[in-house]
């Protein structure tokens, strides 16, 4: 099954200036680079050869020695931000008041004051903000949610959702630095949690953590469970110890959907870009002996369908979509704010109003 989840793809393609150069805006770059609705066109470091060598390996026409520079740039519309955890609320504020779009790698903010101010700056701007998740643009995604909406499952009773990986030895890596924002639960934690928010459509009132920490002071792994007002739980379980997993179980009162929640996919495993098939299946009805469907979906670069998702709403904002990803990242922000106290504390706590 093929869904578009958008509309279709504007004539001019929205500018892109990238702010820092991160392996990940390598991978970006190279992902967006054939798309028509947008067009990296800048990109900045605070080291002008590292952005003069970043600009030629990917054909990027200009680049700028600081990042105000690039900001200042009347030749860009919108900004991917791929800087540490840590910067994020900084810089999506600073490109909002130079009226920029911003594109901005998950999680949007290290607590929820940080991420009011963000979407506060949007909004007095007149920009969008848009949170980063690529696998939440997938067409597989898009089809998850209208499965639920139609009540393919009944009501959603419960979620079991887990993202981990193998952290490979390398000094000075960010994840392992508490003051960048480091940590599983920010880091993978932070998918599993977009994904638990977008099926249970609320935010918990209150969360139980217990992590396990690496020697830097981050946590390594992290469990949770999380209650809503409703009476509903959903379990989060992420690490950077663990051999890579990354899947959820939705059950609903009258069906199961199994789903794993790629960044990018493919129909076949393609060696060179790493792309692997997302699974997904359903059973309609409560008996065991029920078989799976096997569902697909259309595949690609969830860092293209973020941005291009970015531009259409450039051009034809659609206001019911944009708040409520808004208001999904105001609730995560506060969840995994109250998730990292509740395991630094190891005590039950409950969530600030987003």
């Amino acid at each position: 099954m093929t869904r578009h989840p958008f509309p279709s793809t504007p004539t001019a393609p929205l500018r892109l200036g990238v702010l820092g150069c991160a392996n990940i805006a390598r991978k970006f770059c190279h992902d967006v680079a054939a798309s028509p609705a947008v067009q990296v066109v800048a990109v900045a470091s605070r080291q002008a050869d590292k952005a003069a060598d970043f600009a030629n390996t990917w054909g990027i026409g200009r680049w700028h020695a600081s990042y105000e520079a690039l900001l200042a740039d009347p030749e860009v519309d919108a900004i991917y931000l791929p800087l540490p955890n840590s910067l994020h609320a900084e810089w999506a504020v600073r490109a909002a008041q130079a009226g920029k779009h911003v594109l901005c790698e998950k999680p949007l903010a290290l607590n929820l004051s940080e991420a009011q101010a963000m979407h506060h700056a949007a909004r007095e701007h007149g920009v969008i903000l848009l949170e980063a998740y690529p696998y939440a643009f997938q067409p597989q995604h898009q089809h998850l949610l209208a499965l639920l909406a139609e009540g393919a499952i009944g009501q959603v009773r419960s979620v079991q959702a887990c993202f981990g990986f193998m952290l490979p030895p390398a000094p000075g890596n960010i994840r392992l630095q508490p003051d960048l924002g480091g940590g599983a639960l920010l880091d993978a934690g932070s998918y599993v949690l977009s994904l638990i928010r977008e099926v249970m459509g609320q935010a918990p009132v209150r969360v139980q953590a217990d992590a396990s920490w690496a020697p830097s002071g981050v946590d390594i792994s992290l469990m949770a469970t999380l209650h809503y007002a409703d009476g509903r739980r959903a379990q989060l379980s992420c690490a950077m110890d663990a051999a890579n997993h990354r899947r959820a179980t939705v059950v609903g009162s009258a069906g199961i959907l199994e789903t794993e929640f790629l960044n990018h996919t493919a129909a076949v495993p393609d060696a060179v870009t790493g792309f692997l098939p997302s699974q997904m299946r359903l059973r309609r009805g409560t008996a065991n002996s029920l078989a799976f469907e096997d569902l697909t979906d259309e595949c690609g670069s969830g860092f293209r369908f973020a941005a291009e998702a970015l531009a259409r709403w450039v051009v034809a904002p659609d206001a019911v979509a944009l708040a409520r990803h808004a208001q999904a990242s105001l609730d995560n922000a506060a969840t995994l704010e109250a998730l990292g106290r509740s395991a630094r504390f190891g005590q039950a706590v409950a969530l600030q109003a987003s």
